[in-house]
């Protein structure tokens, strides 16, 4: 699914993101708003790992919603 898609529709993937990435809070949710490099941040920040691996996992729950 493309990122436009998934911003538009961002609180529909809230749940979904909440299931993949259990640690981030509502406000980090919030703060990504459906930004793609908003989100990155917000998981490789939650979860302390490389903004590598955060864009590898984004990408990936990105592909499996669509």
């Amino acid at each position: 699914m493309n990122w436009d898609q998934i911003k538009g529709q961002w609180k529909q993937y809230t749940g979904k993101a909440r299931e993949k990435w259990g640690e981030l809070t509502d406000d980090d949710l919030e703060r990504a708003a459906g930004s793609r490099d908003q989100l990155v941040g917000v998981v490789q920040e939650r979860y302390g790992i490389a903004r590598e691996e955060a864009e590898k996992q984004v990408d990936s729950w990105s592909r499996e919603l669509g």
